[in-house]
């Protein structure tokens, strides 16, 4: 069978074309539409950028919002753990004290023994307390308000504002200080002639 489309008079299995586009050769002389990909409307193209930018910088708060709590858990943790030693160590000061009165005794009533085993109990709390970060605070100098407690000012041959005498010892825990040095200040001096 010829057909007199086909310029060989046989029917072509390929769909005929017009210049215009494809045709479908089965139903008629109708045009197909052409399907190419629809350009996206700029709106749309810039609505589709500022969402995805939207979501990014939420993306970025949300990392650094949880750097932030990261940070913030170890630093409260760090300092947990700073005041539960802080504490332990501050209930045993009395100890501390009870010791050295207890050596000062034992010294002025000449047994040896008594005295010899209470320093030994003496060196080794004061040797696991410096371990843990304990450190006495110098009292020799000027009298300092951040690390010394003034009981008593008295007249003494030494400068005003020494520390004449220690009643109680003081102490600090790493930068912290536990306790303050309980001193005794020495006053301006009085002249004998003017009064």
């Amino acid at each position: 069978m010829t057909d007199p489309r086909s310029p060989h008079g046989r029917r072509s299995t390929q769909p005929l074309v017009r210049d215009g586009g494809q045709v479908e050769a089965d139903r008629g002389n109708r045009e197909v539409p052409p399907t190419p990909a629809e350009p996206v409307p700029e709106e749309r193209l810039a609505a589709l950028e500022a969402e995805r930018d939207e979501y990014l910088n939420d993306l970025k708060r949300v990392a650094a919002e949880f750097e932030n709590y990261r940070k913030r858990a170890a630093r409260d943790q760090e300092s947990l753990v700073t005041r539960a030693h802080e504490r332990l160590v501050k209930e045993l000061l009395p100890v501390l004290d009870d010791l050295e009165r207890a050596l000062e005794a034992a010294r002025d009533s000449g047994t040896r023994s008594v005295e010899e085993g209470v320093r030994l109990v003496h060196r080794e709390l004061a040797a696991a307390l410096e371990r843990e970060g304990l450190a006495e605070i110098e009292t020799n100098g000027h009298f300092d308000p951040h690390v010394h407690e003034a009981l008593l000012s008295q007249p003494s041959s030494e400068e005003e504002g020494s520390v004449i005498e220690v009643v109680q010892k003081g102490y600090r825990l790493g930068d912290r200080v536990l306790r303050p040095a309980r001193v005794v200040v020495a006053a301006a001096r009085e002249d004998d002639g003017e009064r």
